[in-house]
């Protein structure tokens, strides 16, 4: 069963050189059954484009299927890029979902090869090795503009936190001031910070004194407090600092000893905010406006990649000469049996023994018994490939 969620493209033999009336005829099936009319629906025309050998052909035929795989995960990834920088706001990110400034709609559903880019006189093995190497690029650099940009927004969250954090982690710059020190050139003497749980505060002014020896009696203050934690300084010898910290562990007072009294950390680390928070701004301003012409690059790659596997199956399928009507049709996903139907319906007379003619006229003897295989267990009358279509 395909995808509700993805544009169908099907591919059958051309009849009497008229795609026109084949469309016509189409559209009057699609629109006699109600639960298909609902569906959009856009004629495609396959360009020129060069058949080859059969043996090259039945290697294509192998190879499309994981290519196909490999890079529609390449434009999903990029979708994936665009809703996390868009905090996943769908009115948005419809916004930059766009294949050359159009909406993917319009895009399939007027679907025609690019001339201008992709040569329709090249081999088909050059044309897939062609689109496959715009995309793997594409892939490489979004790899690295989302890594670097992930450093920078690291950087940033982990710079908020010690400003926005509980007193345990955030930084104590601002909160407390050089008077709750004792003097920072002492030999002798050092001021730590506490962080305590605020149920513990009462035990912490009641045993600070006696954690260990020489600490000095009466000399913690509370100097901040907020919903988890109240901060305390306290004034201990440097010989038992580490054994004093020690004591502190182990009754679940947190002793900040990531922080020491400078007097222009303040401005410091204000300055570090805003400019990591200026580099994360122009990163993720950088990110989105490449991922964005990513995105049309990419989709546009991938949608001609899927064209040229439709018309490998089918003259496969179909045979020779390679004259094929194709479409593209956006599913209804809440009639996308009753389609399918119409569809099987509609392509019936293509089924059994008329097919099997039409290989036998193609002039390439019996299909090779794994390609029969397939042959055997296709459901449909007629080709069908899915493009990719944004989730919402």
């Amino acid at each position: 069963m395909p995808s509700d969620l993805a544009y169908w493209i099907i591919s059958v033999p051309l009849e009497d050189a008229d795609p026109h009336r084949m469309f016509s005829e189409l559209g009057a099936k699609l629109l006699s059954d109600g639960g298909a009319a609902s569906s959009d629906f856009g004629q495609l025309s396959f360009p020129p484009l060069k058949t080859g050998t059969l043996e090259s052909l039945i290697s294509l035929s192998e190879d499309l299927p994981k290519l196909d795989t490999q890079y529609t995960q390449v434009v999903a990834k990029i979708i994936d890029t665009l809703r996390a920088l868009l905090n996943n706001d769908e009115a948005a990110l419809a916004q930059h979902v766009l294949v050359n400034e159009q909406s993917l709609d319009d895009y399939m559903l007027s679907w025609a090869w690019n001339t201008g880019k992709y040569r329709a006189d090249r081999s088909l093995r050059d044309t897939v090795e062609s689109l496959g190497k715009e995309l793997s690029s594409i892939d490489n650099v979004m790899k690295q503009k989302l890594a670097n940009y992930n450093v920078a927004k690291g950087q940033l969250q982990q710079l908020q936190r010690k400003k926005h954090g509980n007193l345990s982690v955030r930084s104590l710059a601002d909160v407390v001031h050089k008077e709750d020190f004792v003097d920072t050139q002492s030999e002798y003497l050092e001021t730590l910070l506490v962080a305590v749980p605020k149920n513990n505060a009462k035990d912490w002014q009641a045993r600070y004194e006696r954690l260990t020896a020489m600490v000095v009696p009466r000399s913690s203050n509370k100097l901040a407090a907020d919903d988890e934690y109240a901060l305390f300084n306290v004034t201990v010898f440097k010989k038992v600092r580490d054994e004093f910290v020690q004591k502190c562990r182990e009754a679940k007072f947190t002793v900040r000893t990531d922080f020491a009294w400078d007097d222009e950390l303040v401005e410091r680390q204000r300055n570090e905010l805003d400019a990591a928070g200026e580099s994360e701004k122009e990163l993720w301003t950088e990110l989105l406006r490449l991922a964005r012409t990513n995105f049309s690059e990419a989709y546009q790659a991938l949608a001609h990649l899927k064209v040229v596997r439709t018309y490998v199956e089918s003259v496969l399928r179909f045979g020779l000469p390679a004259d094929y009507f194709a479409v593209t049709v956006r599913p209804n996903p809440k009639r996308t049996k009753a389609l399918l139907a119409t569809l099987v319906s509609h392509y019936a007379y293509l089924d059994g023994a008329k097919r099997s003619k039409k290989n036998n006229d193609a002039g390439s003897g019996e299909a090779p018994g794994e390609y029969a295989q397939l042959l055997e267990e296709e459901q449909f009358p007629f080709v069908l490939t899915e493009q990719y279509m944004v989730p919402v």
